[in-house]
């Protein structure tokens, strides 16, 4: 499965924690669920990555490292240009969350393309090195 289809099916299952009411607007737990669901979805990177090239126990221990490091560098720059492109749309309320659906659906989109592809993308970095 290329890494386009995981993006993808990443996006549709924060969409789908969105729309089901999982993710509270108004609380603690809102981005705490956010955040899961990222975690999730950079270590399905690693897992689909590590195991379409069969890499050892070692090999999987550095690429799940790897993944958690780019998406925790990557998250907070997709949160941050998610929040500055989309704040025009907010319309008086005090947060993207508060918003509403679009803008809340297209700001949790973004955050989890970029840091999905941070995580592929640490990944790749060092995939060259390994090649080297």
């Amino acid at each position: 499965m290329p890494m386009p289809y995981l993006v993808l099916f990443a996006v549709l299952f924060v969409l789908f924690l969105q729309a089901s009411g999982a993710i509270p607007p108004g609380s603690v737990g809102g981005p705490l669920v956010i955040a899961l669901a990222l975690f999730v979805g950079a270590l399905a990177v690693a897992i689909h990555e590590a195991w379409r090239r069969q890499r050892g126990p070692l090999g999987w221990i550095v690429n799940i490292l790897l993944a958690f490091t780019g998406a925790f560098l990557a998250a907070p720059l997709g949160g941050m240009a998610a929040t500055l492109l989309l704040s025009p749309f907010v319309r008086g309320s005090t947060s993207i969350a508060a918003a509403g659906c679009l803008v809340m659906a297209a700001a949790l989109a973004a955050t989890m393309i970029v840091t999905l592809t941070g995580a592929w993308g640490a990944i790749r970095v060092v995939n060259r090195w390994r090649r080297a």
